[in-house]
This record gives structure tokens, C-alpha cells and sequence, in this order.
């Protein structure tokens, strides 16, 4: 999958996914998207961020989650 939005700059945030070369970090706003269910309220809280910014990082977010599979312990 390619990433139009997302950039990484050893100079920028440490190298960090970012959006757009924003110093608005993916991790930063998959945490806002968590924190602010309602849009309205994320778009009044980070006017720089678009629909789509959000929508890729999300994506970006996702594509780079491990797939593993836990065993939990039985209870009873």
C-alpha cells in the first residue's frame, strides 16, 4: 500500500511517521481519533488535519500493526 500523505524525515519528530510534513506524528493522531470520537470536535482541535490525512493514517496505523496470535490462560 502507498502513502501519499504520510512522510518519515530523520529530521523531522525524530523520524517518525508524520502527515504531511506536519509536526503532527500518525501515532499522535490515531490517539486524537481515540480521544475524539465526534470529527467536529478533532477538526476544531487540529484545523491542519484533512479527512484524508486521518483516513491514512489509520491505514498507515494498521499496516504496520503485528498480526500475532495470543494464547490466554483458561479461566475457572
Amino acid at each position: 500500500m502507498t502513502f501519499k500523505r504520510i512522510t518519515c524525515d530523520p529530521r523531522r519528530m525524530n523520524g517518525q511517521p508524520c502527515v504531511r510534513q506536519l509536526r503532527l506524528t500518525v501515532r499522535r493522531v490515531v490517539e486524537a481519533v481515540a480521544l475524539y470520537p465526534d470529527r467536529r470536535d478533532l477538526e476544531r482541535e487540529f484545523p491542519e488535519l484533512e479527512a484524508e490525512d486521518i483516513r491514512e493514517s489509520l491505514a498507515y496505523a494498521a499496516a504496520n500493526l503485528d498480526d500475532k496470535v495470543f494464547e490466554l490462560a483458561a479461566t475457572g
